[in-house]
C-alpha cells in the first residue's frame, strides 16, 4: 500500500498554524488601540543600559575583539560536540575513544596555533 497523504490530513497543521498567527496579529492590535501613546522628547531618546549616548556610533573597534569572539564561539561548539561523546562513551568504545583522542589533538593544535600567533596577546 502506497502512502499518499491527502489536504485533509494537514488540516489540524493548518488550524493551528491560523490560530497561532491570528492570537500574535489580534495581541499586537489590541495592545496598540489600549496602550498609551504619549510622545515626547525624552520618552523618544535612545536608551542604552542607562548611559547617556555620547559620540558616533561609528567609532573604529580593534579587530582583536572579533577575533576573540570568533575563536570563542568556534572552541566553544567544538566542546559541544564532546558532551553526545561523552553520554554514548561506552557504547563507542576503543574506536570512539580514539576518534575523540583525534578530534582534541586538532583541537588543541588550533589552540596552540592561536596562542603561538598571539591572537589572544592585547597588549600588543
Amino acid at each position: 500500500m502506497k502512502n499518499e497523504y491527502l489536504p485533509s490530513d494537514y488540516l489540524p497543521i493548518i488550524v493551528q498554524f491560523l490560530l497561532a498567527a491570528g492570537f500574535i496579529g489580534g495581541t499586537m492590535i489590541v495592545t496598540h488601540l489600549i496602550g498609551p501613546s504619549r510622545r515626547s522628547k525624552k520618552k523618544d531618546d535612545p536608551f542604552e543600559c542607562g548611559i547617556e549616548s555620547v559620540g558616533d556610533a561609528r567609532t573604529p573597534i580593534s579587530v582583536k575583539y572579533f577575533l576573540v569572539a570568533i575563536l570563542f564561539v568556534l572552541f566553544d561548539v567544538e566542546v559541544i560536540f564532546m558532551y553526545p561523546w561523552a553520554v554514548n562513551f561506552k557504547g563507542l568504545g576503543m574506536f570512539g575513544f580514539i576518534e575523540m583522542l583525534l578530534f582534541m589533538a586538532l583541537l588543541l593544535s588550533g589552540f596552540y596555533y592561536v596562542i603561538r600567533k598571539g591572537v589572544l596577546n592585547w597588549e600588543e
